[in-house]
């Protein structure tokens, strides 16, 4: 009988430590987006990432992009990380707002300093805000590396959102909202007037096709605010799918000027002039590698192919041979896999247009 209680304690004890074993793993932080739950951002996880990018900051405040930075960090990292030097131009881990850098960084250090309170965090989010306002042009406008280099880096920045990632916070710290209520009153100024200074750079960039504003390029040009190009299969062109950001963001002002209301209109009148039915887009992986494929399906929802001609305003689709197609079947693979030519972005503006349409002025 002794002999079989110490079996079956034994038995219950290993099935114990099997359902331990079988725990779920702790939940990554998603810090380049912060975590949908904020508990986790006072873990010594999070502060370890927090750590991390305080010594991929560069002493301009700024970041360099495209980089694992929550991964583990070593003495000798830390120490080659310290002696790199922001001003080669040429260099690709310069500080720059592409890739949602630095903007990612300084939202994620305000929440941990937010629910932590470790001064450290807070000076680094000072700091990059310091970044922000030095990287603005006069006219209001964000190139995408800064100190500048050389090439498209220097012009204004709509592509992949850089420049709304950094309005987007700078209307936050301007208002003294959550993660931003720490930083100090005169930078809450400074963000309200290079906010105000960004709209308008912002409104002298949108194009203006026969009197009437429609949309915007992924980049435009630092002097004249004309579309300009970037990599080769980045022609100057309208761009649905930053622009939708923009005018998400332009609808989002209280008591809006005007002249934003102007913008807003345009873009919704071109959004629906360009928009494109009964096709589906998606990337798929293929034997010779992944591969961009459009399929038509008569229930599918609205799209906007990336980028539209200058002019015709016809879907254009461009490889690194830099000559312009009207068929995305006739880019390369790499290219037309490596790429997303189709969006649905507008379809949401779309969608909230007639509430704040309403709400603001009268429907064009």
């Amino acid at each position: 009988m002794h002999h079989l209680r110490r079996l079956a304690l034994l038995l219950v004890t290993a099935f114990a430590c099997t359902s331990c074993s079988a725990a779920p793993a702790a939940q990554p932080i998603e810090w380049k987006t912060l975590p949908k739950d904020l508990t986790l951002l006072a873990t010594p996880e999070a502060l370890a990432i927090a750590d991390n990018l305080l010594a991929y900051q560069y002493k301009s405040g700024g970041w360099p992009k495209n980089l694992a930075m929550e991964k583990p960090l070593t003495e000798a990292d830390r120490t080659a990380l310290a002696a790199r030097d922001e001003q080669k131009p040429k260099s690709e881990n310069a500080p720059t707002i592409d890739n949602g850098s630095t903007t990612s960084q300084i939202r994620f250090l305000a929440a941990v300093f937010t629910a932590t309170g470790h001064e450290r965090h807070r000076e680094a989010v000072l700091r990059g805000l310091d970044y922000l306002f030095a990287a603005q042009y006069a006219n209001g406008g964000w190139p995408q590396f800064f100190p500048l280099r050389k090439g498209y880096y220097s012009h204004i920045t709509f592509n992949d959102d850089a420049t709304l990632n950094v309005l987007e916070i700078l209307r936050s710290v301007a208002a003294g909202e959550k993660p931003y209520a720490f930083v100090d009153q005169p930078r809450r100024i400074r963000a309200a007037d290079a906010l105000a200074r960004g709209i308008d750079c912002v409104l002298r960039c949108q194009i203006v096709v026969d009197g009437k504003p429609t949309v915007w390029a992924a980049q435009h040009d630092e002097t004249t605010f004309a579309p300009a190009p970037a990599r080769k299969f980045e022609p100057a062109c309208f761009t649905s799918q930053e622009s939708a950001g923009l005018v998400r963001f332009l609808m989002a002002i209280d008591q809006p000027s005007p002249e934003v209301i102007a913008a807003i209109q345009g873009a919704v009148v071109w959004f629906e002039r360009t928009k494109i039915t009964g096709i589906r887009f998606a990337r798929v992986n293929t034997p010779a590698g992944r591969d961009g494929v459009v399929t038509p399906d008569p229930a599918a929802g609205p799209l906007w192919a990336r980028f539209y001609e200058l002019g015709t305003e016809r879907p254009i689709f461009i490889g690194r041979d830099e000559v312009i197609h009207y068929s995305l079947n006739e880019v390369e693979r790499e290219r037309r896999g490596g790429y997303a030519w189709y969006d649905d972005r507008p379809a949401d503006v779309l969608k909230k247009y007639p509430a704040w349409a309403k709400k603001w002025t009268k429907a064009p």
